[in-house]
């Protein structure tokens, strides 16, 4: 499918930014309509958190069999999933898999790092620009940007001081990195720190960690998957699925049928013993459903996961500095662990609380405390990522009348059904801010939202539409409905990215919510899109409309655009 030139740069039918596990289904899904689809991806090949997260310790923590793409079937036959929680060099393996067996890479342009994407009003097409000059052009363009995408460096005093080697978890060298005797800082505790620590920690010399606020955890139990286990696996796919589908999270776990008040203390505690002891999200997502909305039954909750990680620390006082006091369990993401909590029990192993001795500089050797001075050989930058919009601010998009969405959404999005804006023409974002993809496993999310995105283009290009945009009254209406959502859930008042906090962030230490996620669980967010699509897209904005379609010209591509052949 050659590229039509334009006057301005090369043309496109529809151009996706991004080659993660979004991109790459949006492409084939594209290719799949005849369009003439291309992906840029800044990175030196695909995979998106994939190909950059190569810590030690990174993999799933959704079970691996729920993660992957369900779309084909061949795919499902022929891969074997090696570990219960696939690790990244195995997931990225599987991208390429994907991508090959449909000869999607050659639709893939790799290195180019996009600066803007504006609006041509007069012609109703996108440019897009890289920040080496190369300029494209589309009629569509798909954003598929990743959630956790633009890492955030912690506001220290004296990061270029230090003599060793420094890195944050998101730019691990691709290169090994030779840890055997070294000492090493750790700095931040979420989810990628706990990974880290727990998969460095027998290897290392000394391990300090540096830690601002404690989270909750819970086992992984990761293990091998046979031979004669996939196969079982492959003849279940359908009914794994089936359970994703209806599980809010989109998770192979299901709340019980009976109540958290339903059911006595004591069953309460051997129904979380099972759940504790088992792999993945089951104590979280496969927990009573009041646990997410009700203090008292959240509380309860909280006390027995804090005497399980007690129970894992032979020094009460450490024990207590990993146990969180400002939220409970399950208000925000849980990190799923193996064997975290005994980490701290190894004597080379220290725990530092910054809430007591905050950092005030690194050095050229190490880090300085309120309280002491630390030699390090190598210092690693747990600290997280601007979830969710870090991917959209980083490029200039403008829309309509040279609308700028990073204004627009300063103060937190404002989206239609996570996937329109209002004033960005022929948008369509396939991984965004207010949908169900960023509080679900991931890509039961985004297959959702791909086959949305792709059903919009295809309704537009059968009825000749030049340009569709949500309107602004839909807009205004979903996102009020997104903040109505988490009135009902106890995570409205946790610090975490999933309401816009970010501690190394200036201005998002305190602030205000940000209403990023869609809390009302994946079978209600199908249900909603799916009734849009129904309704001829209600609550979308056709130009020329749709009702007058004798009075529509085709709408047509600048030269030898596929889909105008």
């Amino acid at each position: 499918m050659p590229a039509s030139k334009t006057e301005t740069g090369e043309f496109r039918d529809a151009i996706i930014i991004g080659a993660g596990v979004t991109g790459i289904y949006q492409l084939k899904r594209l290719l799949d309509l005849g369009l003439n689809a291309i992906v840029l991806e800044a990175a030196a090949d695909l995979g998106g958190t994939w190909y950059n997260n190569r810590y030690p310790g990174a993999r799933f923590d959704s079970e691996s069999v729920s993660y992957g793409y369900s779309f084909s079937r061949e795919v499902l036959d022929e891969w074997h999933w090696k570990e219960r929680f696939s690790p990244q060099p195995e997931n990225l393996r599987y991208l390429n898999f994907v991508a090959d067996k449909f000869d999607l890479r050659r639709h893939m342009t790799f290195g180019f790092r996009v600066a803007s994407t504006i609006f041509d009003d007069a012609e109703g097409l996108w440019t897009v620009t890289g920040e080496d000059g190369r300029e494209l052009r589309c009629r569509y363009l798909v954003l598929a940007l990743g959630l956790l995408s633009v890492p955030t460096q912690p506001r220290l005093e004296g990061l270029d001081r230090f003599k060793g080697q420094m890195f944050h978890t998101h730019a691990w060298p691709h290169q090994p990195v030779d840890l055997a005797g070294k000492r090493v800082a750790v700095i931040g505790t979420g989810a990628t720190g706990i990974q880290v620590i727990s998969a460095i920690a027998n290897e290392v010399a000394e391990l300090t960690v540096f830690q601002r606020r404690p989270n909750w955890a819970a086992p992984l139990g990761n293990g091998p998957i046979s031979e004669a286990e996939m196969t079982d696996i492959r003849s279940r796919y359908d009914e794994i699925f089936e359970i994703c589908d209806r599980s809010p999270g989109g998770f192979v776990h299901e709340s019980p049928v009976e109540g958290f008040y339903d059911v006595t203390p004591e069953q309460r505690r051997a129904f979380w013993d099972s759940l504790y002891d088992a792999p993945g999200f089951g104590i979280w997502m496969g927990n009573y459903r009041e646990i997410f909305t009700d203090d008292a039954a959240n509380a309860e909750l909280s006390t027995y996961i804090a005497e399980r990680i007690r129970r894992r620390v032979n020094d009460p006082q450490v024990a207590e500095k990993l146990i969180p006091k400002d939220h409970g369990f399950g208000v925000q993401r849980v990190p799923l662990e193996s064997k975290y909590y005994e980490v701290y029990n190894l004597p080379h192993v220290r725990l530092v609380d910054l809430s007591e001795t905050p950092i005030q500089r690194v050095t050229e050797t190490g880090v300085e405390t309120a309280a002491e001075a630390f030699e390090f050989d190598i210092i690693v930058f747990a600290t997280g990522f601007d979830a969710i919009l870090g991917g959209f601010d980083r490029v200039d998009i403008r829309g309509a009348g040279g609308r700028r969405l990073r204004d627009d959404w300063r103060d937190g999005p404002s989206t239609y059904l996570g996937m329109l804006a209002n004033g960005f023409p022929n948008l369509l974002i396939a991984t965004g801010p207010q949908s169900a993809s960023a509080s679900a496993n991931y890509p039961r999310g985004i297959e959702l939202m791909v086959e949305w995105c792709t059903g919009l283009i295809q309704y537009a290009q059968e009825h000749n539409v030049r340009t569709f945009e949500a309107t602004q009254e839909a807009q205004t209406d979903w996102s009020e409905h997104v903040k109505s959502m988490y009135s009902l859930v106890l995570m409205r008042k946790a610090k975490s990215w999933f309401t816009g906090y970010n501690s190394n962030i200036e201005g998002r230490e305190h602030g205000k919510t940000r209403y990023l996620v869609y809390n009302g669980g994946q079978p209600r967010y199908r249900r909603r899109i799916n009734r849009v699509a129904d309704a001829g897209y209600a609550g979308v904005k056709f130009d020329p409309p749709i009702e007058d379609e004798n009075a529509r010209p085709a709408v047509k591509a600048p030269e030898a655009s596929t889909a105008a052949k």
